[in-house]
């Protein structure tokens, strides 16, 4: 990344001075990340509607700080652990992309996200764009017990494999993100990214989620939702203008962003 950008990112995130490549500076940019970029998928709506093909939205850290910069819009996994992964490097954390699976059922195929883990001092940190977790979620050590009963998003085992446990509206008491493999290529990432525009739950139907506070806000299926810190859902629905006036309004959307959004449509099986 171009250090004017970085600059431009960081002030827009209110970080002063660039931060250290240290626990305290990764938790000050994730901690402002997850309260400043939405995960959410109004550009890519857009542009799978328009039938535009590839390459998707947000497939370079520029192309997604450009318009995060100029409409407040986020991205969907890999456009936007992509753009954090580029960051984190520029400012020079010892970071790598995680190919994963997001098991909302237990027989998912993956990898079917992206992630982003920090090395620092021995010790391996995820820090997720999409899951927005306020704090980086740290990876025990093998043999290291997990904490089953901390609050949602939490870490956990799974099959071996490090994985974080989230809530998400359609699975409030949680499900996991398993991390397949950490050191993913960016030809590899942008291959499992462009593959998206065939097909992706994403391409359908708003999806959207940002901390305010302890509280996570977000779009989904219809429905505004926010799962408070304490652990509390409420949900309502979201249609029309109320749809727009969330995203300007909540989100941070530019109107010329929002009003361009298309109609949820039903989300059809995957191919094959």
């Amino acid at each position: 990344m171009r250090d004017d950008l970085v600059d431009a990112v960081l002030d827009r995130l209110r970080i002063g001075a660039r931060p250290t490549p240290d626990l305290h500076g990764l938790r000050s940019v994730y901690a402002a990340w997850c309260g400043s970029v939405p995960h959410e998928n109004t550009r890519k709506l857009i542009h799978v509607d328009a039938g535009l093909g590839t390459p998707l939205p947000g497939s370079t850290a520029e192309d997604f700080f450009a318009a995060w910069l100029e409409h407040g819009t986020g991205g969907t996994c890999w456009a936007a652990n992509g753009a954090l992964h580029d960051l984190l490097a520029a400012l020079g954390f010892d970071v790598e992309r995680a190919t994963a699976t997001m098991m909302s059922m237990p027989d998912v195929v993956g990898p079917n996200h992206g992630s982003v883990v920090v090395a620092l001092d021995g010790e391996r940190w995820i820090a997720d764009a999409s899951i927005l977790s306020g704090e980086p979620i740290r990876i025990p050590d093998p043999g290291e017990a997990s904490d089953d009963c901390a609050p949602l998003p939490r870490f956990e085992w799974l099959d071996g494999k490090a994985a974080v446990r989230w809530r998400a509206l359609n699975a409030p008491e949680g499900f996991p993100c398993r991390l397949e493999r950490i050191g993913a290529t960016r030809k590899e990432w942008d291959s499992l990214h462009q593959r998206t525009a065939e097909w992706s739950p994403f391409n359908y139907m708003l999806n959207a989620r940002l901390l305010r506070g302890g509280d996570s806000i977000g779009a989904a299926r219809g429905q505004r939702y926010v799962f408070a810190a304490d652990g509390a859902q409420v949900a309502s629905p979201l249609e029309g203008d109320a749809r727009t006036r969330f995203l300007v309004e909540e989100l941070g959307i530019s109107e010329a962003i929002a009003y361009r959004v298309p109609a949820d449509r039903p989300v059809p099986p995957r191919p094959g």
